[in-house]
């Protein structure tokens, strides 16, 4: 599981692990204990949000993991809908003393638009506004590298033509059958890192025989080839889960995607997410 001790660099000049875990649906009380499983298996890189409503649970996971606080990476991300200068602060304070681990490796703002306006209105005052709160708590110290979720190029273009600081990463619906290569491409040509969130496309792409068949060829499970697929794309790889023996499974990724494979992964249209196509990000609007 070699993947584990992988990092990419960041232009803030700290390193982020290529591999982490996210805790999107993790109850609060069941948190800690993910947090500790993983960082058990080898995990640094443990990604939450205001949103999830664990953020003090995977706080506690981080205090008792048993590591220095230094060895490990945890991100959070302001709710979207803070489109306010004074209510970002205040967000943003609440999380770092909500979560109680001394600072923030990452902060994001968690989406261009409120989720009951996503792909809807123009925010982009209002994600000014937030982006000076994360600056001012970057330039404090509080959060070692800030950046954004969800935001396509013309919002990213905001923060870049209007901020002080650009933002470090893009946390973006990335997986095979969903493979935004324009904004992928326009995210690394301005050193912004992407990070993929639902790589295994909320456990959808389960049901994809082209998939299984690329998978079968490598001997590896539909998980660990879309999780190979994330990180060859050059992003960080964000799957979901509170189970150890997946989140094992899921770092078992020692092996190579041929480029025609990655090509036919990257040219699959699949965006049917089932019962979770009621949330805004796997709807697009």
């Amino acid at each position: 599981m070699t993947i584990l001790n992988e990092t990419y660099p960041l232009t803030g000049g700290i390193e982020i692990p290529k591999l982490g875990l996210g805790t999107w649906f993790i109850d609060d009380d069941k948190a800690a204990d993910a947090v500790r499983a993983a960082t058990e298996i080898g995990y640094r890189n443990i990604d939450t949000a205001q949103a999830y409503g664990n953020e003090r649970g995977v706080g506690e996971g981080v205090r008792t993991s048993g590591l220095p606080r230094k060895e490990l990476f945890v991100s959070s991300k302001l709710a979207a809908e803070i489109k306010d200068y004074d209510q970002a602060v205040a967000a943003i304070d609440e999380s770092l003393s909500t979560m109680d681990i001394g600072y923030l490796d990452l902060m994001l703002i968690h989406s261009p638009q409120p989720w009951n306006d996503f792909r809807g209105g123009d925010y982009a005052e209002g994600n000014l506004a937030a982006w000076r709160a994360l600056e001012k708590a970057y330039q404090a110290g509080k959060i070692r590298s800030i950046g954004v979720s969800n935001f396509l190029q013309a919002d990213l273009e905001n923060i870049l033509r209007n901020g002080t600081v650009a933002p470090h990463v893009n946390q973006i619906l990335v997986h095979a059958g969903n493979t935004p290569a324009e904004l992928i491409a326009y995210c690394q040509n301005k050193d912004i890192l992407v990070e993929a969130y639902s790589p295994i496309a909320h456990g959808e792409i389960l049901n994809n025989p082209a998939v299984a068949a690329v998978a079968e060829k490598y001997g590896v499970s539909v998980p660990q080839l879309c999780i190979r697929y994330a990180l060859q794309l050059g992003t960080v790889s964000l799957p979901k889960t509170a189970n150890p023996e997946h989140m094992r499974s899921n770092a078992e990724v020692d092996f190579v995607i041929s480029e025609e494979d990655m090509k036919a992964l990257r040219d699959l249209d699949e965006r049917d997410y089932g019962d979770s196509s009621v949330f805004p990000v796997y709807r697009d609007k």
